[in-house]
């Protein structure tokens, strides 16, 4: 007699569960927000010509600040403009990317550092010339498996596999997992919301990046307000 309140129960967590919604660029791809990120990808084209960056890290001060969903909609754009493009899930302690592509988080970057599986075994791909790995099982140790050689060998030969590599890493005050990519990448883009990223927090976040010799791309700048008052939930503006 309790079937009919479990299965509700199980509804209401799938729903939640499902960040599909934050795909702007597939569900809304003529919107501002959309137009945004084409900004942005234009930006990594061509503000950077002599070296261009392939592998990007993607970070943010703190939580909930936008830097997953900005590492999966530029995925897609980069993807729409015919550029090969691997998504990396390497925020161990809070993986979202699987979510937001509704894809399965059985095995993945965690399993191929473990030497499990094959990289071709944990690839996703929801688009033409878009792939994504995701977490797979949480690790026990995620500093120590980002700051080891078998990661490092792992970005060098997605390197030469794809067109961009974007890493999406925990925030950058949580713990130093942003840090350790951060010194493997060709550069990070650091993820910002608007009304709620404190000056001090930024501040701080670029010092921490900056000690270990990151290249800093830029800013993305979420929840920015419009001009008539109201704000744009995926809006973002960019610094270079």
């Amino acid at each position: 007699m309790f079937s009919k309140p479990k299965r509700r129960a199980q509804r209401k967590e799938m729903k939640s569960d499902d960040l599909s919604g934050r795909l702007v660029t597939i569900i809304d791809p003529t919107s501002v927000p959309s137009e945004a990120y084409r900004t942005l990808r234009t930006s990594l084209f061509y503000t950077l010509v002599d070296t261009p960056p392939k592998v990007i890290v993607l970070t943010s001060p703190g939580p909930r600040e936008g830097k997953s969903t900005t590492c999966a909609n530029l995925g897609v754009v980069l993807a729409q403009a015919d550029k090969s493009t691997l998504i990396v899930d390497c925020d161990f302690r809070k993986p979202v990317i699987h979510k937001v592509f509704s894809l399965h988080n059985l095995f993945g970057i965690v399993n191929v550092l473990a030497e499990e599986r094959g990289l071709e075994r944990v690839l996703h791909n929801p688009l033409p010339g878009l792939n994504v790995v995701t977490v797979g099982p949480v690790p026990p140790n995620p500093a120590e498996l980002l700051g080891s050689r078998r990661f490092a060998e792992f970005l060098g030969l997605a390197r030469q596999e794809f067109d961009y590599v974007l890493v999406d890493v925990p925030p950058t005050q949580v713990v130093s997992d942003a840090a350790i990519v951060a010194t493997q990448s060709d550069g990070v883009l650091l993820v910002l919301d608007a009304q709620n990223t404190r000056k001090s927090s930024f501040r701080q976040s670029v010092r921490g990046l900056e000690a270990v010799g990151a290249n800093i791309l830029g800013t993305v700048m979420n929840n920015v307000k419009a001009s008539r008052g109201s704000y744009y939930h995926y809006g973002y503006t960019y610094k270079y």
